[in-house]
């Protein structure tokens, strides 16, 4: 039974098991939006890159409310099942799926009916709202099935299998970027075709994911036998860190966006599009990290296994130190790479790249800890603590640093407040990481 392997296996064998596999998955999972960037960039230019950007908030809030009841309910199934209590685990699949659906439903209507003043609420000028009105929506239609693949793919990884979840992620990112090509060029669907390629790929994804309701290993029952309405306030509760994460950054790109528009026009908002789809990529691997360690840090919690806690929080650091410590380099040494890769930068562009990309990736190895200490909180079951962080280094020392440092430094403050705050939240976090340690050894 896969509950027992977790609570039984080596620690590390278990977490090198589960984390390539999510690693991959969300780094396909980012090309949703990097295929869109990159196409959109080259193929139709800066300016239909600002208005992604302007847009980029929308997709926080999709894949936002897949993690909160996908990762609020699953990390709940775990440790029931690791704390041997099988009838409860089983009604919080079906828990979330309700609910995830129900709040799909009224998002989609909310923001299709009120979504040109929401956009220009989040910075859309008369250059970028052409650009806008043929993409967003699309992807407001298809805003279930981006929230459902990220619901699936949590709960599909934490019933034992993490190699299908990664092939439905790559497969639905593959077809996305096939259709991305063949959208824009030669159909010439120009920013609808972005949107309705990224919709289709999520929805392939569903598909693949799908079949595992078929497999012999499936443990995951539509039963409601042990459901109460406490369960609905508990998996708010634990998935709300998730849902944060997504929010908030959302939140700083908005802030962000109307700083830069400011001080610098559409173009600091397309020089901060390349920043934002090269932080997706860390943000990605780092998600990866925690999936990774989350089925073993919620089972063994549910089990009371400190010692092999201990273990999974050593490794998974280590593995975020390394893997954040690649994007670090290559941004301090060849700054311009990511401008390349993202746009066919003008002038004004590449002048402001180097500053702009050198200052922000500086924090990219603090940040890489402090998203593992969010997770290993929520994995085990310490919302408050997760929360603090996640609300610390995703938003509020953040926007806190760019109100202070954008009137003094201009364009340099707003570039700086992101890897300050991720530096000073760094030493808070490892502060609770340490206490909670000493308190469960007590």
């Amino acid at each position: 039974m896969q509950t027992n392997r977790l609570l039984t296996e080596p620690v590390s064998k278990i977490f090198f098991r589960y984390l390539f596999p999510a690693i991959m998955a969300n780094m396909v999972t980012s090309i949703y939006i990097l295929a869109d960037t990159i196409i959109i960039g080259k193929g139709i230019g800066a300016d239909a890159m600002a208005a992604l950007n302007i847009i980029l908030p929308l997709f926080n809030i999709f894949f936002g409310t897949g993690l909160l009841f996908g990762v609020g309910g699953s990390v709940l199934m775990s440790i029931a099942r690791g704390s041997g209590d099988e009838k409860l685990g089983r009604c919080y699949f079906p828990l979330s799926i309700l609910l995830n659906a129900i709040t799909c439903l009224l998002l989609t209507i909310i923001l299709y009916v009120y979504m040109e003043p929401l956009v220009r609420f989040l910075g859309a000028t008369d250059i970028t709202m052409p650009y806008i009105r043929n993409y967003a929506p699309y992807v407001i239609l298809g805003l279930s099935a981006f929230s459902f693949s990220s619901l699936l793919q949590t709960f599909v990884r934490n019933d034992g299998a993490p190699k299908l979840a990664m092939v439905a992620v790559v497969s639905g990112g593959v077809l996305n970027v096939i259709l991305d090509i063949v959208f824009v060029f030669p159909l010439n669907m120009g920013m609808a075709g972005a949107a309705i390629a990224s919709v289709l790929g999520s929805l392939c994804t569903i598909m693949i994911l799908l079949f595992h309701f078929v497999s012999k290993t499936n443990g995951l029952k539509f039963s409601l036998e042990a459901f109460s309405f406490v369960q609905i306030g508990r998996i708010f509760k634990n998935g709300f860190t998730s849902f944060l994460i997504d929010i908030t950054s959302g939140i700083v790109i908005f802030i962000f966006n109307i700083e830069l528009l400011r001080c610098s026009g559409d173009t600091g908002v397309a020089m901060y599009g390349v920043i934002c789809n090269s932080a997706i990529i860390v943000t990605c691997l780092c998600n990866g990290i925690n999936q990774a360690a989350q089925p073993i840090l919620s089972t063994n919690y549910g089990a009371g296994l400190h010692e092999r806690i201990d273990g999974v929080r050593g490794l998974g650091m280590k593995t975020a130190l390394a893997i954040c410590a690649i994007p670090t380099i290559l941004g301090l040494v060849v700054p311009n790479l990511f401008t390349y890769i993202f746009l066919n930068p003008n002038e004004e562009i590449l002048a402001m790249s180097p500053t702009a990309i050198r200052i922000y990736f500086a924090g990219m190895l603090a940040m890489g800890i402090n998203m593992f200490a969010v997770g290993y909180f929520q994995s085990t079951a310490k919302p408050a603590l997760s929360l603090t962080i996640c609300l610390l280094r995703g938003c509020a020392l953040s926007v806190l640093f760019v109100k202070i440092l954008a009137p003094l430094l201009g364009i340099v403050g707003i570039w700086a407040s992101v890897p300050l705050g991720e530096v000073v939240t760094l030493f808070i976090a490892i502060y609770f990481m340490r206490k909670n340690t000493k308190e469960a050894r007590a």
